[in-house]
């Protein structure tokens, strides 16, 4: 408009400052930029400040990427939170805000605008140590092919993990071992959390199967624990179990030498198990490592959660006489009892509370036997005289 004026109409910078209400610096300014530049004069300029004196210095931001790819090159993760916080370690105090910022401008993140908002999940934690454990095991395979199953023992408050291990493939059996260990090692909880999985709980089982307990459960009831199983189809209920998992594997996948063994495996682990309960500080916790949020509370122990579960098991059997005995499930192995070979094919009822077991005629109600279960013998004997008989 104003080079037009004085170019092409031939009039006056005066004139033509009077002509579009401008002062006659500005035009002043705007023909001696076009007649420095050209046609390039045309173009907008930004009208951003040549200098920002409270722009991040520049080492801060090479700091924030190198040690966002530092991260991503090892297999942790690698956000925000912590990368501030790994850099508050080394003197270089910068908020979370400012590092996503960083990351985003230098495309170190890819915008996810599907992902629900954090506000939209419901969050749920213990007070204090020990006061849930949460389990779940999941799968990895070896560099050969090979399927392995890895069980994780979380505390629910301080996400520390208390016991991870590699196995062939999770038992029942092994759930109680690595109870057991995880409980030698740091105390029994208040209680546990888990899924329905039937290694962990037989109570949602078949009506086969139902009214039973597995070994794990027999323990929690002899030590007290609540015994906690999330809902069917709703694995956000052992969100932070689910989690490690998650973070446990990215980083097992990112390792250059892929173990062959289970035994390498676990040593992989092991180091993973070590970084992530001293070295890494974890956003749900403030900043702090999982051992830290571990150790600074008192414990919680068995009856601090609320009442114990009543130690008793009381339960009925359907069962049939099958080469003069029937079988009972108790604590995860499986008992026998005697009854005789002329009470074969006969439809029994078996009353049992704890460890003793009243065997009755389904059809007549007559006590067949009575007997006080020996857990060390896999089958009981007949008895010489049998009650009712």
């Amino acid at each position: 408009m104003i080079i037009t004026a004085v170019t092409i109409q031939k009039l006056s910078q005066a004139q033509t400052a009077r002509r579009y209400g401008l002062s006659r610096s500005h035009v002043s300014r705007v023909m001696a930029r076009y007649r420095a530049e050209g046609q390039a004069a045309l173009e907008p300029r930004s009208r951003a400040p040549h200098t920002s004196p409270t722009a991040t210095p520049l080492v801060v931001v090479e700091a924030v990427l190198a040690e966002r790819d530092r991260l991503v090159a090892a297999g942790h993760d690698a956000g925000p939170e912590t990368i501030s916080a790994y850099l508050a370690r080394g003197n270089i105090k910068i908020s979370r805000a400012t590092t996503a910022r960083i990351l985003t401008r230098h495309a170190r993140v890819t915008p996810q605008p599907k992902k629900k908002p954090r506000s939209a999940l419901h969050h749920f934690e213990a007070d204090l140590p020990n006061e849930c454990w949460q389990s779940d095991f999941t799968h990895y395979r070896l560099a050969t092919g090979v399927d392995t199953e890895i069980i994780t023992w979380l505390d629910d408050h301080s996400r520390m993990a208390l016991h991870v291990s590699v196995h062939e493939r999770i038992t029942a059996q092994i759930v109680l071992t690595t109870f057991r260990s995880a409980y030698a090692e740091h105390g029994i909880p208040a209680s546990t959390l888990t899924d329905n999985g039937m290694v962990y709980t037989v109570r949602f089982a078949s009506q086969k199967v139902h009214g039973g307990r597995t070994a794990f459960e027999a323990e929690l009831a002899r030590l007290g624990v609540i015994q906690k199983n999330g809902r069917g189809g709703h694995p956000q209920t052992q969100g932070k179990v689910e989690r490690f998992q998650q973070t446990l594997k990215k980083w097992l996948r990112n390792q250059r030498d892929q173990p062959d063994t289970l035994e390498q495996l676990q040593a992989l682990i092991d180091t993973f198990v070590e970084q992530y309960n001293n070295d890494r500080p974890h956003r749900a916790l403030g900043r702090r490592t999982p051992r830290a949020a571990y150790t600074s509370r008192p414990k919680t122990k068995p009856g601090d959660a609320g009442e114990p579960p009543d130690q008793t098991h009381a339960r009925v059997r359907h069962d049939r006489v099958s080469e003069g005995k029937i079988t009972l499930r108790h604590a995860g192995q499986l008992f026998h009892i005697g009854l005789g070979r002329h009470h074969n094919g006969l439809k029994v009822t078996a009353l049992v509370h704890d460890l003793d077991i009243t065997i009755i005629d389904a059809t007549t109600g007559e006590i067949l036997r009575e007997l006080t279960l020996d857990p060390s013998r896999k089958y009981q004997p007949q008895q010489t005289t049998t009650p009712g008989r």
